[in-house]
């Protein structure tokens, strides 16, 4: 039984004959009466009472049997299901519906995304956009957990299961008070780096990590003095001097009280746009792809 024969049955309970539903299918007659036939076959069962005639109408009408018409019940929520299963697929298609779902590192969620998710939004208006934002290690499971379809995370982190594509390099800067001695410098060596109190992300963030696989990599004990996921927190903390901290560059805005020097040697970051292989991306992810690509 397939959706072509229960297509059959209900054409031809609606039209009362053979040669109207063939007519209204645009087939030929003896396949629907074959369709009809196999169909009975398979089931075991009459569909059609071929000799019924209804009061008050002129000449043979079919009527289907009881069998027939629960039968042809099924087959209208079936047939009304898989239409709207098209449209929903033509609209998504046309990307008059769906829903982008991506999970970003908290500095490119604030910094990077926002103007390009309005522009985006704007050019697909009937798209929905829900943007996670959390450290490496939650982004990779969000993306593992089909949380998002999206995530966008460190080169160091792409495995075989993922298919990406880069979409930005960032430099990596020391951020400090303008009066900090390591101001001075024109470029900040990591030994010189450790010697201060610093302010970083919660674990589980890809720059702590790398910072922290670095200090233990020169054998530095690192003195984290605060830790909080909040940026700004973080760029009051080093405006104030408490504390110094590594951020991507463009982080630190033209306002803010704040000194960025790069590291020596310097620190750049891949950062790549990544998806599961054996989850293609679909009409939603894909226009958010390369709407991303393109405007880089």
């Amino acid at each position: 039984m397939d959706i072509k024969q229960l297509n059959h049955l209900h054409t031809l309970a609606k039209c009362g004959s053979f040669t109207k539903a063939a007519s209204e299918l645009n087939i030929a007659q003896p396949a629907i009466s074959q369709s009809i036939k196999r169909l009975e076959q398979e089931l075991g069962v009459l569909l059609i009472n071929r000799n019924a005639h209804h009061r008050g109408q002129k000449g043979s009408r079919l009527a289907l049997t009881s069998e027939g018409l629960a039968l042809n019940d099924h087959a209208k929520v079936i047939l009304q299901q898989v239409a709207q299963a098209k449209r929903h697929l033509q609209d998504l298609a046309n990307l008059s519906r769906g829903e982008v779902r991506v999970a970003v590192p908290g500095m490119l969620g604030s910094y990077y995304l926002p103007r390009r998710l309005m522009a985006f939004r704007h050019q697909y208006p009937s798209l929905k956009l829900s943007l996670f934002e959390g450290g490496t290690r939650d982004t990779l499971r969000m993306l593992q957990n089909e949380e998002v379809d999206i995530a966008i995370i460190t080169e160091q982190d792409l495995t075989d299961e993922l298919d990406s594509q880069c979409l930005l390099t960032a430099q990596m800067v020391v951020a400090m008070a303008e009066d900090h001695p390591l101001a001075a410098l024109s470029a900040v060596p990591l030994p010189d780096f450790f010697e201060h109190e610093l302010v970083m992300f919660k674990p589980g963030y890809f720059h702590r990590e790398w910072m922290l696989k670095h200090a233990q990599r020169l054998n530095i004990d690192v003195n984290i003095a605060f830790e909080t996921n909040l940026i700004n927190l973080i760029k009051q903390v080093v405006s104030q001097g408490y504390a110094i901290t590594s951020v991507l560059e463009m982080v630190i805005e033209k306002n803010d009280p704040i000194i960025a020097k790069p590291f020596d040697p310097a620190v750049n970051l891949d950062l790549h746009i990544a998806w599961h292989k054996k989850r293609p991306l679909g009409q939603a992810d894909r226009a958010f792809f390369e709407f991303l690509m393109q405007n880089r």
